[in-house]
This record gives C-alpha cells, structure tokens and sequence, in this order.
C-alpha cells in the first residue's frame, strides 16, 4: 500500500475542494481539478449563497439588469433572468444598480430566510428561500442615510451577519456608511462605529461615514466581530458597541498595510482571523509584488504572513472583499480567488498554498461549497 505523506493529504484534500466563482463573465465551479462553467456567460455575479436544495446568486444581464438567480439542481440550471428581481418599491423613487450580497440567514427561528445587500445602500428580506424579497424599511428610512456617501465601488451594503443565539440580532456593512445593527429583528437600527477611524472625513471618529470592507464572525463567540477597513484592521467584543483597532501596520509582527478588502474568521479556531492587505486606496495590490495572507491566531495581537504556495514575484494581485472564504467542516478550508482570475487554497489553516485554478475571469466571489 502507498504511504501518503502529510504534503499528500493536503494536496489531496485541495484537489476535492469544490468552490463557486463569481466572475465579471459568468459563474464557474471549481471542483476536483474540474473547471466547469460559465453559467450566466458574461454577466456580474456578485454574490452566492446556498440553502438546502438550493443555490441563489446575484447576476447584472445586459438587458435584465441585476437579479437574484435561483438553482435547484446543484448549478446545473438556473432560472431565467428577470424572474426572480429585488426592487424598490415605486415609492422610493429609487432603481437598483447591483446586489452586492446574499446571506442565508443563521438562526434557528430563520431558515427560510435570505437577506439582500444592493447598491444603492438598503437590505432586502426574503421568506421564502429567495422566491421574492421585501425592502427592510427599518434601515431605508434611518436618518443617516441621507448623509452615506459612495465609496470607490458605488455606496453599497455588502456584508449580512445574523447572530444564531440573539433570534433579533443583525449587523450589516455598509461602504461608506459603516455598521449599523439591528436588535429587534431589522424594525430599528443604530450606528456602531465607536472607534473606527474615517481619515478622509474631517470628524476623524464619526458615530458613521466609515468605510468598512468587510466583517467576519469570531469562531466561538458571535458577538466577537473582525473588520477591515478602507484604513485598518478592527476588532470587537460587543457586537460593535466598541471597536479597537488591531492590525499594527509597520511593525514588525503587524500587517504591511492597513488596506484591504476581505476578512475571515477561521470556523473552530477562537481568536484566528485572516487579512491580505493591499499597499494602499491608490494602488490596490499585493506589496512589494509578494502575494500574502496574514494570520493572527491572538485577536490581532500579533500577525504573521503565509506565503509557501503563493507567488512571491511580480505579483501585484487584488483579492476583492467577498473574494476569500473559509469551509465550516473538516479541514476547514480557506480559498481566495484574485482579479487576475487565479485561485489559491490551503487546508492548514494558510500554513501552505496551492493554486487550484488560474486564467478565470476577474474574480468577484469566492464560496466554499459544503
């Protein structure tokens, strides 16, 4: 019998990944070596989520516009464009430019539910698995969203977190806007910004107007939240009432910048979030051309870099802010996809890399398939 060696089981382990990619030409699925796809050829897929049974995605059609798409054979067909739409309601005055995000809901009291992030800024609910959704007033109508500005993307809500022990509890992101949350299931809504710094606002520690990227949920405790932010990386103990920044940047066991896109919180480990920062808001890659995941496995204090797998040369890659995921079963494993259309994985906790695909399409989203 062959002897596996431990590189083996993890080459192996990479190998059998399957993963959906979002891309500025259509979806794909990655799995077992396997690229398959484009489905929805040429559209904007934003956003990917799945329900048992069922797999939901936002894609911009030339002529439909923006949509939630639905399969319910595993990706193999999806429904027509047009069919399934999250608008405004008439009222509003308003259009919808993109959707940004797809969260199926985590609490128990909710496992229909599916929450909607677009462009322009507001969060739309749905009940029925994604066969239609609803405008959550509450948020559209909060006073501080005549003062949100765009940010270089567009102003959108990109990033939904439901707590699965508080049945009321949501937080949402909003760039540029910042978090906002939500206690009594999505009716109210206050800003929980306390100590994220906007430096391009002249109130440098505003009640709101930052511009968060993304937000990831701590292993253990829901209501230990990461953030990274136009500037900095953030942690929090208090499901946002109070921010404390935790990237470091310069120092020697910190991160080389404290721009960036995506954060993620490894599933099982406590304390354990991954970053890849980016030189700055005017030039967005990887620095020094040196592809890199910093790890902390501290609450942020101390970082280091991961790198054996990843290009170490002429790499000036950017990885998006829904463009990085983590699996929630064995081996827990992590995967980011870049613009340049590569993708990376690794399933010991960013120890190693290995590039699973390459020459996609610029990569929008990434999701781990469990």
């Amino acid at each position: 019998m062959t002897s596996l060696t431990p590189s083996s089981f993890r080459a192996r382990a990479v190998d059998h990944l399957a993963l959906a990619v979002g891309t500025t030409k259509g979806l794909f699925f990655v799995s077992d070596g396997i690229v398959d796809g484009p489905f929805m050829a040429g559209d904007h897929v934003l956003a990917f989520t799945q329900l048992p049974g069922r797999y939901l995605t936002s894609s911009t059609d030339s002529h439909f516009g923006p949509n939630v798409r639905v399969s319910v054979d595993g990706g193999t067909t999806w429904d027509e464009p047009g069919t399934r739409p999250v608008a405004f309601p008439a009222d509003t005055s308003t259009a919808l430019a993109s959707v940004w995000q797809l969260h199926a809901d985590r609490r128990p009291n909710a496992p229909d539910t599916v929450w909607a992030g677009v462009e322009p800024a507001a969060l739309f609910r749905s009940d029925d698995r994604g066969d239609t959704f609803e405008l959550v007033r509450g948020l559209w109508d909060h006073p501080d969203r005549e003062t949100w500005e765009p940010g270089f993307g567009g102003l959108a809500l990109h990033t939904v977190i439901t707590h699965p022990a508080r049945p009321d509890r949501i937080i949402v992101a909003v760039s540029a806007g910042g978090v906002y949350r939500s206690d009594d299931d999505g009716k109210t809504w206050t800003a929980r910004n306390e100590g994220i710094e906007a430096r391009f606002l002249p109130e440098h520690y505003p009640d709101h107007g930052q511009c968060v990227h993304k937000l990831a949920v701590d292993a253990v405790n829901p209501d230990v939240l990461w953030a990274q932010n136009h500037w900095g990386v953030y942690r929090t103990e208090d499901a946002g009432d109070h921010w404390a920044s935790v990237g470091r940047p310069g120092e020697d066991d910190g991160v080389p910048s404290d721009f960036g896109f995506p954060v993620v919180a490894h599933p099982e480990e406590p304390d354990t979030a991954y970053v890849v920062p980016l030189v700055s808001d005017t030039f967005r890659c990887t620095p020094d051309g040196r592809c890199r995941v910093y790890r902390t496995m501290d609450a942020g204090q101390t970082w280091e870099s991961t790198g054996p797998g990843l290009p170490s040369t002429n790499a000036h890659m950017t990885v998006l802010r829904d463009a990085f995921d983590v699996g929630t079963s064995l081996p827990y494993p992590l995967a980011f996809g870049c613009r340049s259309g590569h993708i990376f994985a690794s399933v010991d906790g960013a120890d190693s890399w290995r590039l699973v695909a390459a020459y996609l399409p610029p990569i929008l989203c990434l999701r781990v398939l469990e």
